[in-house]
């Protein structure tokens, strides 16, 4: 099938090549014109051939928002925008009702892979009608990751992206717990190699994971993350699930501490935000601030502004 990308960053990019592998036609749009196909939205729109599907793969909020009013715009009846990127859940409703209004179909969809996406595959959480979810289920079969697992079609419009955000949230979580037991193995004197023993979980454990495997790449290239400071940004889906969990009265302890403590590390060098800043490099291609040296800040050292979410 033919499908219009909008967004080819380090997770549409990867995108557009998987599903081309797959045998499908994508025509890419971004405001890069060295990775674009396409000059325009409008010029994107033209390139296709009705009915269209449209995916959005930017950060969420007003990007998301200015991206949707333009298609609605362009697209005509019985077409179709998928919405990959990290919106927040409650904004799928609105945006499927301003499309609806036109005809236009809409689908919601969590996508999770992050930098190794392309190789492997990425999880996909999607919402949306039956009928609509049909109109891109070749393109979520090429992007998918190979075997049973992997995609699923979590329910109504907003299903797709809450999942998503469950799924961040457990992340932050996991995270966390590791990055704790770093910093107490370091700081035991009996520990003489707290690389190895990381190394040792990862065959036999209950804990053996893809995020334990990342831990154990980070400190290879850096066995005390001396490299690295101890500051780790959240892309704002730790918050929307710890405000689901108030709305709905579902206690969330784990998620809302690992929260909090990505908030800790904005006041000082946390040497737990060290690993967390690790693992998110190496599973999504999250930007790392330097260690500072002589008492200079690093560079492009961060401010207490949550950045926008965006896929992965």
């Amino acid at each position: 099938m033919e499908l219009g990308l909008v967004g080819l960053g380090k997770m549409g990019g990867n995108m557009r090549e998987r599903i081309r592998r797959g045998g499908h036609t994508v025509i890419g749009y971004d405001r890069n014109p060295d990775v674009a196909d396409v000059g325009s939205l409008k010029e994107l729109v033209e390139s296709l051939s009705a009915p269209r599907v449209v995916w959005v793969m930017v950060p969420a909020g007003s990007a998301t928002q200015s991206t949707i009013d333009e298609l609605g715009e362009l697209l005509s009846p019985g077409d179709l925008v998928v919405d990959g990127g990290n919106s927040r859940w409650t904004d799928d409703e609105k945006h499927a009702d301003e499309l609806k209004a036109k005809g236009v179909g809409f689908v919601d969809c969590g996508v999770s892979g992050g930098v190794w996406g392309l190789e492997n595959g990425y999880a996909l959480m999607y919402g949306g009608s039956a009928e609509d979810v049909a109109k891109v289920q070749p393109i979520f079969d090429a992007l998918k990751p190979e075997g049973q697992f992997g995609s699923v079609h979590a329910g109504k419009v907003g299903a797709g992206h809450f999942a998503k955000m469950v799924h961040n949230g457990i992340e932050y979580a996991m995270m966390q717990s590791f990055a704790e037991g770093w910093e107490l193995l370091e700081a035991a004197d009996s520990v003489t190699d707290v690389r190895e023993v990381f190394r040792s979980w990862q065959e036999g454990t209950v804990i053996r994971s893809w995020l334990l495997d990342l831990a154990v790449k980070a400190l290879d290239s850096d066995e005390h993350l001396d490299a690295l400071r101890g500051y780790a940004a959240d892309s704002g889906e730790g918050r929307w699930t710890v405000e689901a969990a108030i709305d709905k009265a579902v206690p969330l302890p784990a998620i809302t501490a690992s929260l909090f403590a990505r908030f800790s590390s904005r006041q000082e060098d946390s040497p737990q935000m060290k690993m967390i800043a690790a693992l998110r490099n190496q599973f999504g291609g999250h930007a790392v601030t330097a260690a500072e040296k002589s008492g200079e800040p690093g560079a492009d050292a961060p401010g207490a502004d949550v950045t926008p979410p965006t896929g992965g």
